[in-house]
């Protein structure tokens, strides 16, 4: 495939936050290989994704990232998304969002990994979480360089990957199949490798037939969204965009004014995982971007537990995402039918607590 400017230009950026943060993706035709995730966790994940999410999120004019800043484009209303809502026996991401925003209820957004234990789990899983209360649900795609995610998330992609040969298709696949029987609307969590071998527009055609709503990419800055947000509006999909405790406020607004659907506040300059508390200025992060925004806001990383999400609902927040503890429960239980079990209860606590 032929690769454009705005592709070269972010290949070279990934190059040079690779070398700050000592844990680069490797962009191109091809995906790298499945080991290195392994590699990834055991060097310091922390350190790899705190450079990426400060460099991508925080618009420093001492990063290589700064020089490529430039005014985005506000994301539009159009037309093939309302169509595609008001076709579909399900909500939209910002539908659905807006719903219980004026219900003052606030949403609880699970994530789990295609791929594991199987994607006949997976499919399984997406049932249960939607039967079982999930709003909104977020599916991640395995990939071997998972920069945003910390040890029990990368595991389960290289479990997906190198045990179950996971791919694309086969996720969109398994979606296609599963996607009539699920009442919550579904976004897909990709790293931009995925999408680029595909072609943007192909990729984003086949994520909506496949039955998602949205999609959710993190390695990718700002400034190099405009072409993943216009092959979504083709498709009928919408595109959640981050913030993180490094954006600086005005880079906020800027990002919420592009998102889609709801805001993604990262409540950590790190990967995600479980955590044993929610740091005190999430709160404060909350405030400000909400001051900014009338979109949900919905606050993710680090939130493990029923204490925790109740917590965050107590700040504001529109919505909660809970994605490590999750994933630990369906992917590391005995068998199948235990991993099912416990993701099942501990999203029945998180139900409870909102």
């Amino acid at each position: 495939m032929v690769v454009g400017a705005s592709s070269a230009k972010l290949m070279r950026l990934r190059a040079g936050i690779g070398q700050a943060g000592g844990c680069g993706a490797r962009v191109g035709k091809g995906v790298a290989s499945a080991g290195a995730t392994t590699r990834a966790r055991d060097s310091a994940p922390g350190v790899g994704f705190a450079a990426l999410t400060s460099a991508l999120h925080s618009g420093s004019s001492g990063s290589r990232l700064g020089s490529l800043l430039r005014k985005a484009r506000p994301a539009s209303s159009s037309t093939a998304l309302r169509a595609a809502s008001s076709a579909s026996s399900v909500d939209s991401v910002s539908e659905r969002m807006a719903k219980l925003k004026e219900a003052n209820t606030c949403a609880l957004i699970p994530f789990i990994v295609a791929g594991d234990p199987d994607l006949e789990t997976t499919a399984l899983a997406l049932e249960a979480l939607s039967e079982g209360g999930a709003d909104v649900i977020e599916l991640g795609v395995p990939y071997s360089d998972p920069l945003a995610d910390g040890p029990t998330i990368q595991a389960a992609a290289t479990r997906a990957l190198e045990e179950k040969h996971t791919t694309l298709d086969d996720v969109l696949a398994m979606l296609k199949k599963t996607s009539p029987k699920l009442k919550s609307p579904v976004v897909l969590f990709t790293y931009y490798n995925p999408i680029l071998k595909k072609g943007i527009d192909a990729f984003c055609a086949m994520a909506k037939d496949a039955g998602a709503a949205g999609l959710l990419v993190p390695d990718l800055p700002l400034e190099e969204t405009d072409a993943i947000r216009q092959g979504c509006e083709k498709a009928g999909l919408e595109n959640v965009l981050l913030v993180t405790p490094t954006t600086p406020k005005e880079r906020m607004s800027t990002i919420a004014n592009a998102s889609q659907g709801f805001v993604y506040l990262v409540s950590l300059a790190g990967v995600t995982g479980t955590r044993t508390s929610v740091a005190g200025n999430v709160e404060g992060l909350l405030k400000d971007l909400q001051s900014s925004t009338d979109k949900s806001v919905a606050v993710g990383f680090g939130v493990s537990s029923a204490e925790q999400a109740q917590l965050i609902k107590s700040w504001g927040a529109e919505g909660v995402i809970v994605g490590s503890a999750l994933v630990k429960q369906l992917g590391e239980s005995g068998s199948p039918a235990e991993g099912l079990a416990n993701m099942k209860a501990l999203l029945a606590e998180l139900r409870n607590a909102l």
